[in-house]
């Protein structure tokens, strides 16, 4: 008999579906989307943000939540008491991205029905990630499915580690999760980067995501930049192209000069930490070095749009000759 499992973060979610253990959930957070077979179960969770558009607002309204000692994120109490969970798997390593560790304690706390178990993600690195998908199917009784899942993800990562050696082509990355005010990707990023064969300008493994001046963002000089803003979908992204050439030094950059700007899925991938994980490395790795990874280039087709100095975007998949 499974148990009954409650997500409260759109990773924890994947991790759980890719464990085995899909059917035994009963409840996910309002931003979980994948599989798309868990979208019709109730949604545990909601945001105080008001419904704005613009980063700059958005990064106001949530340092202004913030500011007052209020959760950005909220759990609906009452729908996770009629779902029962004997398993709540949440994080406490960024009160932005979910619902804080704090708040899930006082919640499971008011349940009427015990024990509850929570298991506490906290990943800033690579290594912690599978470490979690560890961690969760162990709590699920599914620990010879953790280990497959770990295994399978490390092999491809592994294979991608030494296909980007091969090509000796190390260019200087920076990767940018959020646009207005500019921050730099941290935790689990420069790791990707380095795994994809590229040098992380601006951040180092497990920092947390820097803000940065123009004159900071101007001595980077890289030579790809890949813009994933963090919880933005690509198309969502894409709405606020006219900042790059506001927000970033874009006259500067070699990668601009060269037209290596690439905007990709920052909400499915890279700011995930979960499964998909790898495939964010695949994307990473096509963008870096699309002639060694013409199979993640096409893969990842749909995924990746390149934006030249003039701040037009080029779809992958109508490109005929690579990036």
């Amino acid at each position: 008999m499974g148990y009954r499992i409650a997500s409260l973060l759109p990773s924890a979610t994947e991790i759980v579906c890719a464990v085995g253990a899909e059917a035994d959930l009963v409840g996910i957070s309002h931003e979980c989307d994948f599989p798309e077979s868990v979208r019709g179960l109730p949604a545990l969770t909601r945001a105080r943000l008001r419904p704005v558009r613009g980063s700059r607002e958005i990064d106001r309204d949530v340092r202004s939540i913030l500011q007052q000692a209020l959760a950005v994120y909220e759990i609906e109490l009452a729908r996770l008491e009629a779902v029962r969970p004997d398993v709540i798997v949440t994080q406490d390593l960024c009160d932005v991205c979910a619902v804080s560790f704090s708040d899930v304690c006082a919640a499971t706390a008011k349940l009427v029905h015990q024990p509850t178990r929570v298991v506490n993600l906290h990943p800033r690195r690579l290594d912690d990630i599978w470490d979690d998908v560890l961690r969760v199917a162990d709590a699920l009784g599914r620990t010879s499915n953790g280990i497959d899942v770990v295994a399978e993800l490390q092999r491809r990562v592994t294979d991608i580690t030494e296909r980007s050696a091969a090509s000796g082509h190390r260019p200087r990355v920076v990767s940018i999760e959020w646009l207005d005010p500019v921050m730099i990707g941290g935790m689990w990023m420069p790791e990707l980067i380095e795994r994809a064969g590229g040098v992380p300008l601006g951040t180092t493994p497990g920092d947390h995501a820097p803000t940065l001046t123009r004159n900071a963002l101007r001595a980077l000089t890289p030579d790809v930049v890949l813009i994933n803003p963090c919880g933005f979908p690509l198309d969502r992204t894409l709405e606020e192209i006219s900042l790059l050439a506001t927000a970033l030094p874009w006259d500067a950059w070699p990668a601009v000069l060269s037209g290596r700007v690439y905007v990709v899925d920052g909400n499915a991938y890279f700011n995930r930490p979960g499964p998909r994980i790898v495939e964010s490395l695949e994307i990473l790795a096509a963008c870096l070095n699309p002639k060694a990874f013409e199979d993640f280039r096409r893969k990842h087709a749909t995924s990746i749009v390149r934006v030249d100095q003039n701040l037009g975007q080029h779809p992958e998949f109508r490109l005929q000759g690579g990036f």
